[in-house]
Order: structure tokens, then sequence, then C-alpha cells
């Protein structure tokens, strides 16, 4: 009884995703959670789940749609629990059992779409948040784990991070813009990541900007900055202490310009940054 109607709620998560607010699913995932307990599955060593193929997917299912849930309500905190209590799960996967019995625990290979969706969506928040050492040991072990980066390249949720991080390493930001849009996520809870994202390299575009130039155009800096009109610029530049004058933005920090015989010195990377950037916002230009 108890299983079935366990059954019955995570259908209802996984089929009304989209459209069931936080409260109600967080109400579904909290009578899902007393439905495990019940059975003595809730965790992945409980004699329910780990004596119980059916019971463990059915647990780590539960707890991988709590993530999602999160993700799509921007609570980063309560995606980081589900991913601490999933991880037990996939640690099991593949080993021996718990049970005196031993043997393989059923359900390693399924619902693999899921547990890599989850694990992709880890790395795209560790990278939001600038922890880099992280991200890296995260794919370092997930490397060792699938046998090799080619089979983490292979899946799309786990390649998507692993791409936009080496892009913005970079400074290859018209790629991460155009990876960003809406067709080209793996999926919706990877939209939501657009957005910070999108904020973080306009923040690097700008201190690079004011490191590399005097001035730029405002007709430049719309594209460069992937703002939608001239306002938007007008908007932000006043955010960040910038003079506007004569279709130009003046950084106020910006040095005097270097003198003509330093000119043939290596460009610095915040300048070559800026360059590139400044030549996709000229070829959006002549495609418009």
């Amino acid at each position: 009884m108890a299983e079935r109607q366990l059954t019955q709620i995570l259908t209802q998560l996984q089929t009304s995703a989209s459209t069931l607010s936080y409260t109600d699913s967080s109400a579904l995932l909290s009578k899902a959670k007393l439905l495990l307990l019940q059975l003595n599955a809730l965790t992945p060593t409980a004699p329910g789940s780990a004596s119980n193929p059916s019971l463990f997917s059915l647990a780590r299912q539960v707890y991988e749609q709590g993530a999602l849930a999160s993700i799509r309500a921007k609570n980063p905190d309560a995606f980081l629990r589900y991913v601490s209590q999933l991880q037990g799960f996939y640690d099991l996967e593949g080993t021996v059992g718990t049970g005196a019995a031993g043997g393989r625990i059923a359900g390693a290979d399924a619902n693999r779409e899921e547990k890599n969706k989850v694990t992709g969506l880890y790395l795209l928040l560790l990278l939001t948040q600038g922890q880099y050492a992280e991200f890296h040991s995260e794919l370092e072990a997930l490397s060792t784990r699938l046998g090799g980066a080619s089979e983490l390249e292979a899946d799309r949720f786990l390649d998507y991070p692993i791409k936009l991080e080496r892009w913005l390493m970079e400074g290859s930001y018209d790629r991460v813009w155009k990876a960003m849009k809406k067709g080209e996520v793996p999926c919706e809870e990877y939209g939501v990541f657009s957005e910070i994202l999108t904020f973080q390299i306009r923040s690097e575009i700008a201190s690079s900007s004011e490191r590399a130039y005097p001035s730029l155009p405002i007709s430049s800096t719309k594209s460069l900055l992937f703002l939608e009109s001239e306002g938007e610029v007008v908007e932000f530049a006043r955010s960040r202490g910038w003079i506007l004058k004569d279709g130009h933005i003046i950084f106020p920090s910006a040095e005097p310009p270097a003198e003509e015989a330093g000119a043939e010195q290596e460009k610095p990377f915040s300048q070559l940054v800026i360059e590139n950037a400044l030549g996709y916002a000229r070829e959006l230009e002549t495609i418009v």
C-alpha cells in the first residue's frame, strides 16, 4: 500500500514538474519521505532500500525530484542537501550490496539521465559560485568513475558545464552567451543558471573594459555586454559609475593612454578578451 502511494506521488512529481509550485512540490516530497520512512527506506543503507531494489530506486528518484524542484525554485541550499543525500545512492550503485548475501544493487543503470542531470546541475552551481577547485575535483572523480573524460563529454548534461567552464577560462564569452540561450541548454533546469552567468560575464567584461580602454562607443558596448538596448547600456553604465559623453562611455578609473613607443608591447589578457568580444559584436551588427 505504502509503496503504491509512493509510486503515485513520484509519478505526479515527474509528470507535473513544470506546473507544480515549489510549495506543492515540497508538500508532495514531504509525504514521499514519510512513506520512505514507513517503508524503512529513507537512506540507501536502510534495511528496506538495501534489500529491495525497487525501493532503492524509488527513494533515489524522490531525492532527484527534490533536487530538481529546488533548482527550479532557485533554492541552492535545498538543492545541496538533496545532492548530499543522493550521493549515498550513487556511491552504492554497481557495488556489492549491504546485505549478508551481498550482490549487486539493481537499478544501477536505470534512470541514468536524471542522475547525470543532477550531477551536471551541481557542477553548474559550483561554477556560478566560483568554486573552481571543487568543480575540478568533482570532474576528476566523475572521470574516474565513468572511465575517462570522453565519457563525460559524451553526455549532454555533463558536457555542458565542462564546456562553459573552459570557455569562461578562455574568455570566450560569446560562446558562453550562445550556449545559454533557451534553445541551447540541455533542459529547463539548466536555464536557471543563465541569469547568474550572464551577470558574472557582464561584470567580468566590464572590469576588463575598464582596465583595457579609456572609453568605448555606447553602440559597441551594447553588443559587448549582451544588452538589448542602448537604454540598458546607460542604466548599466550608471550602476558602475561610468561617464556618458557624446555617444561614448568613459571609464573613470582608466589610466592615461600608453605612449606610442610602448604600443608594440604585448597586449594584456583583458584587452585581448575585449577585442575578441568586440569582434563578435561587430559580426552580430553585420548580420543584423
